[in-house]
This record gives structure tokens, sequence and C-alpha cells, in this order.
């Protein structure tokens, strides 16, 4: 593989005539917002509580009116595609050891929540609720990451809830309350409340009897719940300033093998996004080109051909993908995948986001292989894509490898920039690896890389593969060793996962032991974008 010459300027233009690709995916998005409670929303909360809570009584117009009123960032919805389907209520309060934790009603005050303490020390959840129709979507995470992130910015010292136990109805016969909550907590039974509420990061501190005599699932009873906010600083509530800035990161090495159908390749993308759902990944990182194992089902076709029918999966592979990166909480690097706009093929990486949203990143440079086998062209521009962890971009395999779209990217403040690879050999994937840790300390980001393992006997030029996915930091004292956060071995097919923190990316960038970013000579040099 040939490698340019570098510039001091890099033009990224379209030099056809044809129009420029824009593949519509606006039909496959979802719009899943987590926003303030507005009195609009009335109808449908109590529609939803209809739904969760059978015969207790729901909100009266007037208590949801006297939330709003006094402590309205404490009350939150969950919208999908403009319906509300999940809602949070809570109050801020100043902890007491004598406070009547266990009598709902008091606390609450009977849910008009007119005792709120502006300044208090202690957010108290007074109820979470979710569509049945909506479940299995981690709204609930969503709900409780809302939650967590007003403590710390209001900088509150803990959040409590008295959380229900609806499971516990069908075991009330043969238990005590406090037998049931013990077996809940060490896995062998489910109940659809507290299994979720302890996945959420509460730890329990006791049992409430009585606490809601018309919850009868419950058969009156709540446990006492609590998540300390680690960030809490006790000298001062006057700024919060976020000390870690944590991101989640998983970077899946896919295997390709041969399959027998769609849905089988379905299933292995499911795990690996369930995997990261999991372990609360913030992204999830897929291979370029991993959809070609579905090669294996077409009939054998020349391979420009064979490229032209693998894009025929592309409304599959967008409504799979944009369901699982709601499903599962995480956003999506989806690898990335052959698409045909105008009779032209391109090979394009798809950011599928939690809330629904999808964007894409059309690869700019193609190696010869790509040119000659399958006919493939270079897309038409580089982005950098907002998200709910910050400013990313993502280089498809050889576009890494040119320097000038790594600054690129820095200049409009990208922190990670995700690599989605397939290579064949060792030394393919040794200049995808290289390059990809030159940027880390070129531009001060952090860049994660997943390539495809495995073989795919007949398929040409997807037959073999090579890769040893990794998460990828600057090199100084604060980063780890080799300036290598984590890495597969290679070959395997695994999901590497590590945190990254966006907030000392930031400080190494002010006052590393070297700051590359901040001492370029831009009194010399620039690298500038130019498009029509």
């Amino acid at each position: 593989m040939a490698e340019p010459n570098s510039s001091p300027h890099v033009l990224l233009t379209d030099s056809s005539d044809a129009a420029e690709p824009n593949f519509d995916v606006s039909g496959f998005e979802r719009e899943l917002i987590v926003r303030p409670m507005r009195i609009e929303d009335y109808d449908s909360i109590v529609a939803i509580a209809k739904k969760c809570f059978g015969e207790m009584e729901p909100w009266d117009r007037d208590q949801i009116e006297s939330k709003l009123r006094h402590f309205p960032e404490g009350q939150i919805v969950v919208e999908c595609d403009g319906r509300v389907v999940a809602s949070s209520s809570s109050v801020m309060l100043d902890y007491d050891d004598e406070l009547e934790w266990c009598n709902w009603k008091k606390i609450a005050d009977a849910g008009y929540i007119r005792n709120h303490k502006p300044k208090g020390d202690t957010l108290y959840g007074i109820e979470i609720m979710v569509d049945p129709e909506f479940r299995g979507l981690r709204l609930s995470r969503r709900l409780y990451d809302a939650r967590r992130e007003l403590c710390r910015s209001r900088n509150i010292e803990q959040m409590i809830v008295g959380g229900r136990i609806p499971g516990y109805h069908k075991y009330a016969g043969t238990m005590k309350a406090s037998e049931y909550i013990d077996r809940v907590t060490n896995k062998s039974i489910f109940d659809p409340v507290l299994s979720v509420q302890i996945a959420n990061g509460f730890t329990l501190q006791g049992l409430l009897s009585n606490y809601l005599p018309s919850d009868v699932e419950s058969c009156g009873y709540a446990t006492f719940l609590e998540w300390r906010n680690l960030d809490y600083t006790a000298e001062s509530k006057r700024r919060y300033r976020r000390t870690v800035r944590p991101v989640r990161i998983g970077a899946v090495q896919y295997q390709m093998r041969s399959i027998k159908d769609f849905d089988e390749f379905a299933s292995q993308i499911r795990y690996f996004a369930d995997v990261a759902g999991d372990y609360k990944c913030d992204f999830v990182l897929f291979p370029e080109l991993f959809s070609t194992q579905l090669l294996s089902i077409i009939p054998a076709l020349r391979p420009g051909e064979a490229a032209r029918k693998l894009a025929e999966y592309t409304p599959r592979i967008l409504d799979l993908m944009g369901d699982l990166a709601v499903k599962f909480d995480t956003n999506i690097i989806g690898g990335s995948h052959f698409v045909v706009e105008d009779e032209r093929l391109y090979n394009v990486a798809f950011l599928f986001h939690r809330d629904g949203r999808i964007d894409k990143q059309y690869k700019l440079h193609i190696t010869p292989s790509e040119q000659s086998w399958w006919g493939v062209e270079g897309g038409p521009a580089m982005e950098v894509f907002d998200t709910d962890c910050g400013k990313v971009a993502i280089q498809v395999c050889y576009d890494s490898e040119f320097p000038e779209l790594g600054r690129l990217a820095a200049q409009q403040g990208a922190d990670i920039i995700f690599v989605p690879f397939n290579t064949d050999t060792r030394s393919g994937y040794q200049r995808v690896r290289l390059c990809a840790a030159a940027r880390c300390v070129e531009n001060d980001v952090y860049v994660a890389i997943a390539g495809c393992t495995g073989n795919l006997p007949f398929v040409e030029n997807a037959d073999i593969h090579y890769a040893q996915s990794a998460i990828l930091t600057p090199n100084d004292v604060t980063f780890p060793r080799d300036g290598i956060g984590t890495e597969a071995n290679a070959n395997i097919e695994t999901i590497i996962i590590h945190d990254v923190d966006l907030e000392l990316l930031r400080r190494h960038r002010e006052r590393g032991s070297v700051t590359n970013w901040k001492d370029r000579r831009t009194d010399l040099y620039e690298v500038s974008y130019l498009r029509d």
C-alpha cells in the first residue's frame, strides 16, 4: 500500500459531476428524549400510572402542578417518537435520622412536595414508572442517570428511594418480605423494581412496612435504598465542577464465519450490543465491513456485483442496529457497510445514537484493493458528531493513516476518534494501529480501533482477517503504560471495555509533560479543510 506524502493543506472535495451522496437515514431514526416534565404531559402520566399501578390512584392535576412549581428540575419524562412513555418525580430534603422515611405520604407531602428544600443534601425519589409497552428499552436507567446527574450538578450528597417490590405478592404465602428481598438481592428471584434499582447502583438499607398500604402487589412493603454521590463536596455548594468525566467504550473484535441467514448475523450483533448494555458502555464500536459476513449467504457473483447485492441489506441493518442502540442504551458505531447512491458504491460508517438519531461518515480514502475488487468510491466530507458524551469522529480504516484528518477532527472539538478497520495481514493491521497511536500523541485524543478476525471461505477479498482491537490513549505519566488503555488478544472473538476520562484529557492538553496540540506552530503551518 503506497502511503501519500503529507501536506500542510488537505483538500476534501468530490471532483465528479454527480450530486453529492446523501443516503437518507431519516426513515430509520427514532426520537428518544429525556426532558423536564410539563403540565401538558399530565394525561400521558396518568395513563402510564394506570398501566403500572393498577387500582392505585394516579396523580391529581394539582399535585403535578405543585411539583412543577416547587422543583421543576426533579420532574422528568422520557419521550419516544413524540409520546411520553416514562416519568420520574423527586424532591430535595435535608437528611435526618429521625425523619419518618417509612411514611411515604409525609416524606412526599402527599405528592405536593411543599416541603422541598432547594439547598437540601438528599434527593428523595418519589416515583419512577415506565409504560409496559416500552419496557426493555432501559428507560428506567435513563431516568436514574438523569437523577444522578442532577445530584452531581447540584452537589447533592445522596439519593434515597423507597422502592416497591411488586413481585412479592406471588411469594407472600411462603416467605417473609425480608427473605424475599434477600433472594432478589442474591438474584435467585427477579423483581421488576428492586432488581432494576440494584442494577442501577442502589444499596439496600432496610425494609419499610406499611409504606403504601394500597400497593397490593408489594403487600404494603417497600425497600429503603440509597445511592451515594462520590463527587459530593462538603465544603461548598456554590459551584459544581466535575473531577472526572468518564466515558466507557467497548470495542468488538468480531469473528467472521459462514452463516445460514440474516437472523444468524443479527443474533451475533445483538449479543455484543447486549453485553455493551450490561456493562453500561457509552459507545460500542464494531469493525469495518463486518457485514461482508452476509456474502456467505449471497450466491457467488463477481466482487463488484456482490458488493452491490450486499448493499441491499442496508435497510435491515439500519433497523436492527438503530433498535439495539435504543434498547441497550449505548451509542453504536456500526462498523461500516456498503451503500449504493446514484449507482455509486460507498463504504459508510453509521453512528446509531442511543436517543434514536443516526449519523453517517463516508470512508474518504479508498484502498487500491477496494477500488479494484469492488469499485468503491471515496466519500465527500469529514464529519465531527455531537453525542451525549461530547464530540467524536469516525475514521474508517485507511482514513486513520492520513494525519490531516486527525488534526481536522481535533480542531472541531473531537475528543475520541473511532476507527473501525478490516485488515487481512499483520502488516496491514500494524499500519492502522501505529497511525491510530500517533493520532493520540499528535492531537491529545483517545482512539478506539476494532477489527475482524476469522475466515470467510470462498468470499473474494474478504476471506482472511487479522485484528488486535485496542483503546489507545496519549502517552504521559497520567495515562496507562505505553498509551494502551486496553487491548484484545490477537485474532480471537471478544469485546474489550475501558473507561476514558475526558477531564483528564482536558488537563493533559493544558499541563501535560508535553503539550503537542497546544504547541503547534500555527504561525508556520496549518491544516485547513477545503470544500466546494
